[in-house]
């Protein structure tokens, strides 16, 4: 869905979500809705399933367990960056992810590579993905840390590239989140937290606590 009448402005960071016109832009391709524009910075950490740092098979086992048939952790079939974490309260945590629209072994490698070398020089572009928030808890305790999850989950528009090279140098991007609020499974009042959530510092949540 990228689109090439604001590839330019993407190249650079947007200091406000509708600069350049991008919210017009990819808004005319999405469904009819309520959308609210957040503009973030992420340090993305490509995941693996089943490896080191997979949500699925650390943080969702811990509150829902493994699945009850299969006696193993829910399996995501893709590769995907997680952004960003903190607390909500002391019985809720925000964890958010970015989720690639094709697997990063489809991007150019040589599109990766120019992106590397201008975050190398200090450019910090822009990827543009439409979001949900999901506000979930298990309905039995099952897991050591029966806590509520806030899932804010950024599927990408246009960006993969981007993703995947500041992944790879370690490096922050620009994302305009285009939060689906009727498609999230969150209140209206949860989904408002969501800037000022995304403005505390970052805190991984500790197990049973």
């Amino acid at each position: 869905m990228s689109l090439e009448s604001v590839q330019e402005r993407l190249t650079g960071a947007l200091d406000h979500p509708n600069d350049g016109g991008v919210i017009e832009a990819f808004g005319a391709l999405l469904p009819e809705g309520e959308y609210l524009p957040l503009l973030l910075s992420v340090e993305p950490r490509l995941i693996v399933p089943g490896q080191e740092g997979d949500y699925f098979s650390r943080e969702q086992v811990a509150t829902w367990g493994v699945d009850q048939f299969w006696g193993l952790p829910e399996y995501p079939h893709t590769p995907y960056y997680r952004t960003f974490e903190t607390a909500v309260d002391a019985d809720a945590h925000l964890y958010e992810f970015v989720v690639p629209m094709v697997p990063p072994t489809w991007n150019e490698r040589e599109r990766v590579e120019e992106y590397v070398a201008l975050m190398g020089q200090g450019a910090v572009p822009t990827a543009v993905a439409i979001s949900t928030l999901d506000v979930c808890q298990p309905a039995v305790d099952l897991g050591d840390d029966p806590s509520v999850h806030w899932g804010l989950t950024h599927f990408l528009l246009d960006g993969h590239h981007k993703l995947e090279a500041a992944a790879t140098a370690g490096r922050p991007v620009r994302l305009l989140s285009l939060l689906a609020l009727g498609e999230s499974l969150a209140a209206a009042e949860e989904c408002a937290r969501l800037p000022a959530l995304r403005g505390r510092p970052r805190s991984a949540r500790a197990a049973g606590t």
